[in-house]
């Protein structure tokens, strides 16, 4: 067996601190961008945290980034906005985020998103617009149909296991022909 270095309310603390450092960085965008008037929406996996909650609290799991959607027109408004919350602007690896302070890194930022824009070239179907969403707590929040979609479109590992969380065949005949076979490769291997 593994000796891990951190125990008991040491370790305990960390894991809170953690998951209350991205709740914190959510809420900061989301007052930020609000107070500006600029249109986003949550998604990745606080979306999927938010809807998972809706039906078992007990499956909602931490995820260690935040990801929001915003149209590429409104990209200089939000900018400003959230630089004057303290982010700070970077564009690396192809992706616009907005690190949470000078020297924080790429994995504590804000990733963004463009509505109505193919994150990636070869996906099948562009990120959902601005007018799919609903509003949680007076924050903007993809709407599950639209992660769904989201998810399966990109399907990586980690979209694979967000979509075990959500699964549902409620939502199957709402998908478009080039995703509906994956949900049943899903319930095919639950275990990966």
């Amino acid at each position: 067996m593994t000796s891990i270095w951190l125990k008991g309310d040491a370790l305990w603390e960390r894991m809170n601190r953690a998951a209350g450092k991205i709740r914190e960085r959510l809420e900061r965008v989301s007052a930020a961008l609000n107070s500006a008037g600029v249109p986003f929406a949550v998604s990745g996996g606080n979306a999927v945290r938010v809807w998972v909650a809706q039906a078992e609290d007990a499956t909602a799991r931490t995820t260690r980034g935040v990801d929001i959607q915003l149209r590429r027109s409104d990209l200089p408004a939000a900018r400003a906005a959230l630089e004057a919350a303290g982010f700070v602007y970077r564009h690396a690896g192809g992706i616009d985020m907005f690190l949470d302070g000078p020297d924080a890194k790429a994995r504590e930022a804000v990733h963004l998103l463009y509505a109505g824009e193919k994150v990636r070239e070869e996906y099948a179907t562009a990120a959902p617009t601005l007018d799919e969403t609903t509003e949680v707590d007076g924050t903007p929040v993809i709407t599950l149909d639209t992660l769904v979609r989201m998810k399966l479109t990109s399907f990586r590992d980690k979209d694979r296991m967000h979509l075990r969380d959500l699964i549902d065949a409620s939502w199957w005949n709402r998908l478009p022909p080039e995703l509906a076979c994956r949900p049943q490769e899903l319930l095919d291997n639950p275990d990966g």
